[in-house]
């Protein structure tokens, strides 16, 4: 099994926002294997699909993002979700628009979304997928990260978005992570 966990805010008001950019690979991902999240448990909305007899579950918390490890948690003990299967994807204020960067592991980074996943997981060794948004200029950062991207940096962040799914498709199906990291740490 895998789950890819798209970090964001639910409701229309922060749909396209810089900080949903994980429910937007997610919402991709999704389009792109024509399913849909019919299934809403433990605060969290999911589909599923299978790639190669595997089972693959997208999914976007509803928690708001501050508080994503409560649905996070909940979803991988219920089906056996081992660290090792767990990919998360989410935006980063330190990259600029159109970056991406995986990682196997490490700190929140002042992210909120993935300190609340550290602390109720118990550990910062996940699997990472990080999407550039760009440091705000002159704007607290609240505001930047519940802005929407500017029209110079929406392309770029598309491509980067596009990228991430090359690089989730690879794992899903078998691909080693650190070879996936390295080929697309290389390329974004």
């Amino acid at each position: 099994m895998k789950m890819i966990v798209g970090l964001g805010n639910p409701g229309k008001k922060y749909e396209q926002t810089k900080h949903n950019v994980g429910f937007m690979t997610i919402d991709r991902m999704a389009a792109t294997h024509q399913v849909t999240f019919s299934h809403n448990q433990f605060e969290a909305n999911y589909a599923t699909y299978f790639e190669n007899g595997e089972k693959v579950y997208l999914v976007k918390p509803q928690t708001f993002m501050n508080d994503s490890g409560r649905a996070v948690k909940p979803l991988m003990t219920y089906y056996q979700i081992q660290l090792a299967e767990l990919m998360v994807v989410y935006d980063d204020m330190d990259l600029v628009p159109g970056r991406l960067r995986l990682r196997e592991h490490g700190s929140a980074g002042g992210h909120n979304g993935i300190k609340s996943l550290i602390s109720f997981l118990q550990t910062s060794d996940f699997n990472r997928v990080r999407i550039g948004t760009g440091h705000p200029e002159r704007r607290s950062v609240v505001d930047w990260v519940l802005s929407p991207f500017s029209d110079e940096a929406q392309p770029l962040v598309d491509r980067s978005i596009d990228t991430a799914i090359e690089a989730l498709e690879d794992w899903v199906k078998g691909a080693d992570f650190m070879q996936v990291m390295n080929h697309y740490n290389r390329k974004g």
